[in-house]
Order: structure tokens, then C-alpha cells, then sequence
């Protein structure tokens, strides 16, 4: 998975916001499966209107963490999170203001609402994870 800073490097040379969402398609696509026993309750986030989950994988000092989704632009939303967050202490990622990272992308202004909740709602869910 490219780093997130490389990915903005790369919304900044495409134009077209469908091809801005092909892109996040295909990181999704690049995403190893998880398991069915993975794609449990307990790994489900909650306030997303795809299935989406995440599956933490903390290995101090730090947060890793895989995940999935029934619907392929919201899989490579995933894949920005794992991005965006993945690798980092837990402090790094209390501290770090996605919203702000997500807005070098503009990706609020392109997405529908309920993606934006979803959005949000995998947000919290890594933080919390990073506060155990």
C-alpha cells in the first residue's frame, strides 16, 4: 500500500474526479482478503452503509490494522484509511487530524454523505483502537 502522501502526490496529477475514483477502486483492489471468520461482528464498523471491516493487528509501538468492504469504492476508502494510519505509534494516531489529510484530496467534497459517515465512522474506530 502506498503511503498517503504518495497518493495525494498522485490525486494532484489526475484531473477527473472519475478517474480520482478509479484510482481508489483499484487501491481497494489491492487490498488482501480477509478471512470469513474475519469478517465477524466484532470487526464490522458500525455507521457505514457498506459492510466494512476492520481487523487490528497491534503489534506495539505499532498500529496495524487490515480491512474489507462489500463495495469496491468503499474497499479503497479502507485502503486510504490503512494508508493514512497503518505503521503509526498509537500516539501518532490519536494525534493525527484525518480530516485535514482527507481534505488535500478534497475526497469530502466528492463523496456522497453516507460515504462521508462511513468515512467518519472508520475514523473512530481506529482512534478507539489506538487508545487501548
Amino acid at each position: 500500500m502506498p503511503a498517503f502522501d504518495d497518493i495525494a502526490a498522485d490525486f494532484a496529477f489526475i484531473d477527473d474526479w472519475d478517474e480520482k475514483y478509479r484510482y481508489i477502486i483499484d487501491l481497494g483492489k489491492n487490498l488482501p482478503e480477509l478471512s470469513e471468520a474475519e469478517r465477524s461482528e466484532d470487526n464490522k464498523v458500525r455507521g457505514c452503509a457498506s459492510q466494512v471491516w476492520l481487523v487490528f493487528d497491534q503489534t506495539d509501538p505499532v498500529v496495524a490494522f487490515r480491512g474489507d468492504s462489500d463495495a469496491a469504492i468503499v474497499k479503497g476508502l479502507v485502503a486510504l484509511m490503512i494508508s493514512l494510519f497503518s505503521g503509526k505509534s498509537k500516539d501518532e494516531v490519536r494525534a493525527l487530524d484525518a480530516e485535514a489529510k482527507l481534505a488535500e484530496i478534497d475526497l469530502r467534497e466528492h463523496i456522497t454523505p453516507q460515504r462521508s459517515n462511513g468515512v467518519a465512522s472508520m475514523i473512530k474506530r481506529i482512534k478507539a483502537e489506538a487508545s487501548t
